[in-house]
């Protein structure tokens, strides 16, 4: 099998090629083309990563190229990985919402809109060349943030794609350790949206262990997503990490205002990572790169192409797909993020129970935010900006939401086509 890795110059690209060498017998691989147009990345971490796949005797070849349709010719599956703009553009998206006293951050919110109006055409341009050259068959794995709208663009566009985030598998590997259980048997009941879910339960062969978790454990998972321990136990949920930004708002704005960006940790972190990958002694993960975030990324992306190219029975995984019909209060066309069944077809949602109120009608605002976003990177246009922006739980006043759109667009002009005139 072949699979292409878009944005393969990432320093992530280690950890999928390091999945992939400790999954031999499970998924067949013998070549991995890393594409990518920065010959400096493409470059370390493709020696790097065909050293990683040597010295575990793993005997897939890994090509580097960066020419999309040469990259993806007959492959199986290709995963995109894209940051438009790189670094810089996220510091952008990460302190100007602060005008207005709006969280920062690449993946929501007013940072997160303007993450999405510049890679939702780079995305769709990409998708379609895939299928020209690769075939509609080719499956396209998106993790290229923010991954619920990417993944609706592609689907609305009706390429054969699943989006893939590392949230769910994390915490499913924490919960299995506090529990002392084996990380296969446990199954999340998670429910929401990409990067704005609740864990309902934790199934232990089939036993919900959530209470046990919440009773036992309940501050150590606290400190780890950002929630207090006694609002857990009373809504008897587990949030996702970035729900802090909406719950603890206020509190997290003053902090960033003092800290300094994560893009620029990051690129320290990505510049050593570099040189490192550099060395032809090492054949081996640095530690650093447990710093640059993604933690069990390479886990979930080798056990989802796997469900999906493998022609075995479904498996269970999170992934964000369409709801038709799993949430009775939104669209069908609206992407959600649950635990979904897996095969060559596809993935198909298992049924949930009934959202309760508390949870559902925060799904329902950013699913019609999402709708507004993606209708403004399609079309574009300062005052779609802005009525996603109104839309936005995190923005929501008529006066924030103008300011923003007029600093979104001021920001990212270089990368907004319909803005330069």
């Amino acid at each position: 099998m072949k699979l292409a890795v878009v944005g393969g110059g990432s320093t992530y690209t280690p950890e999928l090629v390091d999945g992939i060498a400790g999954r031999r017998a499970s998924l067949d691989v013998d070549e991995i083309v890393l594409i990518d147009p920065d010959t400096y990345r493409r470059d370390a971490v493709g020696t790097f990563s065909q050293r990683l796949l040597e010295h575990a005797g793993h005997p897939a070849r890994v090509h580097t190229t960066g020419n999309l349709e040469e990259g993806v010719d007959g492959a199986t599956a290709v995963l995109i990985q894209l940051r438009v703009g790189g670094q810089r553009a996220r510091r952008g998206d990460e302190t100007f919402p602060h005008v207005c006293g709006c969280i920062g951050q690449e993946t929501t919110g007013a940072g997160g809109l303007a993450k999405a109006l510049r890679t939702v055409p780079v995305v769709l341009d990409i998708a379609e060349r895939v299928r020209k050259v690769a075939g509609d068959d080719t499956w396209i794995v998106n993790f290229t943030n923010p991954v619920g709208i990417m993944t609706r663009a592609l689907l609305a566009e009706g390429h054969r794609a699943v989006g893939l985030c590392n949230v769910a598998i994390h915490l499913q590997r924490t919960f299995a350790g506090l529990l002392g259980a084996g990380v296969d048997d446990v199954r999340l009941l998670h429910t929401g949206l990409n990067h704005l879910s609740w864990e309902r339960g934790v199934l232990v062969n089939g036993v919900d262990r959530l209470p046990e978790l919440l009773d036992r454990h309940g501050e150590a998972i606290g400190s780890q997503v950002g929630a207090p321990v006694d609002w857990m136990r009373r809504m008897g949920v587990v949030p996702s990490y970035y729900l802090k930004y909406y719950y603890a708002h206020d509190e997290l704005v003053a902090r960033q205002r003092t800290e300094r960006p994560r893009a620029d940790v990051v690129s320290d972190v990505e510049e050593e990572l570099l040189k490192i990958y550099l060395d032809p002694e090492r054949v081996t993960k640095p530690e650093q790169l447990e710093q640059r975030g993604g933690a069990y990324y390479s886990e979930a992306a080798v056990q989802l192409v796997h469900a999906l190219t493998g022609g075995g029975p479904a498996e269970q995984h999170v992934v964000n797909v369409r709801n038709d019909g799993t949430f009775g209060f939104l669209p069908d066309d609206a992407v959600i993020e649950v635990p979904a069944l897996v095969d060559g077809a596809g993935a198909a949602p298992i049924p949930q129970s009934p959202v309760p109120p508390r949870f559902a009608g925060l799904i329902a605002a950013t699913t019609a935010y999402e709708h507004l976003a993606l209708d403004a990177a399609l079309r574009g246009g300062r005052d779609r900006v802005a009525d996603a922006l109104l839309a936005h739980p995190l923005v929501g006043q008529y006066a924030y939401a103008d300011r923003l759109a007029d600093e979104l667009v001021a920001t990212n002009r270089e990368f907004l086509p319909w803005a330069r005139g």
